[in-house]
C-alpha cells in the first residue's frame, strides 16, 4: 500500500495532559479504531440515520457538538494528533456520547483502502492546513485526487461541507471543486449546526474571513 508522499496536516507538538492521556487509556479500546484497520460503518452504527466523517477534528469541540446534536446519526472522527484524540474522547465521556468513534489514519489512506465506497453520507472538513506559501500548495489536502476519493466514499446525493478562514484557500477549493465533473455546489452561509470554535474566533478576531463551501455528489 502506498501512502501520499505529501502530507496535508502537520502535527503541531505531542505534548499530552494527564487528562488526554487518561480518556485515551480508558475509552480507546471501546471507541477507538488504529491505523490500518477496516472499518464497514453499517456494522458500527447500525441504526444511524446518516453516517458522517469529519476530517482533522484538531482538539474536538465541534466535532462532539455537532455529534450531540445529531444523536440518530453516526460520526468518525479521523485525526492523527493524540492530544486532540484524547481531548475529544474525554469531552464524549462529558456529553455522554454513543454516536461517535474515532480513527487514527491519515484520512486519504483510511478512505482508499479501509473504507467501504458509498458508505458516507457527509464529509465534514473544517480550517484544514491552508499551506499558505506557494511552494507548499502541492501539500493541502483539496487536491484532484482527494476529490475522487471523497466522491467514491459518499453516497449518492451525499456531500461535503467545508470550512476555512483563509480566503486564497476557499477560491482555491471553489477553482479545484469547480473544475470537477463529479460535485456541483459553491460558497454558502454558515450553517447554525457548526459550533464556533475556539480556533475559529481566535480567527475571526485577527480579521480573517470564514467561508463555508458545501458541494453535494452528483
Amino acid at each position: 500500500m502506498e501512502r501520499p508522499s505529501n502530507r496535508s496536516f502537520r502535527l503541531r507538538g505531542t505534548r499530552i495532559t494527564e487528562g488526554q492521556q487518561l480518556a485515551l487509556d480508558k475509552f480507546w479500546d471501546r471507541y477507538g479504531f488504529g491505523p490500518e484497520t477496516a472499518i464497514n460503518p453499517q456494522e458500527v452504527f447500525p441504526d444511524s440515520k446518516r453516517i458522517f466523517m469529519e476530517i482533522g477534528t484538531g482538539m474536538g469541540e465541534a466535532t462532539a457538538e455537532i455529534a450531540r446534536l445529531f444523536p440518530e446519526d453516526g460520526f468518525f472522527a479521523v485525526e492523527l494528533h493524540k492530544p486532540g484524540l484524547g481531548a475529544l474522547l474525554a469531552k464524549m465521556d462529558e456529553y455522554g456520547l454513543t454516536n461517535l468513534r474515532l480513527v487514527e489514519e491519515d484520512a486519504r489512506v483510511l478512505l482508499d483502502h479501509f473504507f467501504p465506497k458509498q458508505s458516507l453520507d457527509v464529509v465534514h472538513l473544517y480550517f484544514p492546513d491552508p499551506w499558505p506559501k506557494n511552494k507548499h500548495w502541492k501539500r493541502r489536502i483539496v487536491q484532484d485526487d482527494f476529490i475522487a476519493t471523497i466522491a467514491a466514499a459518499l453516497k449518492p446525493g451525499g456531500y461535503i461541507h467545508i470550512a476555512t478562514d483563509w480566503v486564497p484557500y476557499a477560491e482555491w477549493i471553489e477553482e479545484k471543486f469547480g473544475a470537477s465533473t463529479l460535485f456541483t455546489g459553491g460558497v454558502i452561509p454558515k450553517p447554525e449546526f457548526r459550533p464556533l470554535t475556539r480556533f475559529e474566533g481566535q480567527g475571526i478576531r485577527k480579521g480573517h474571513e470564514v467561508r463555508d463551501l458545501q458541494y453535494f455528489k452528483k
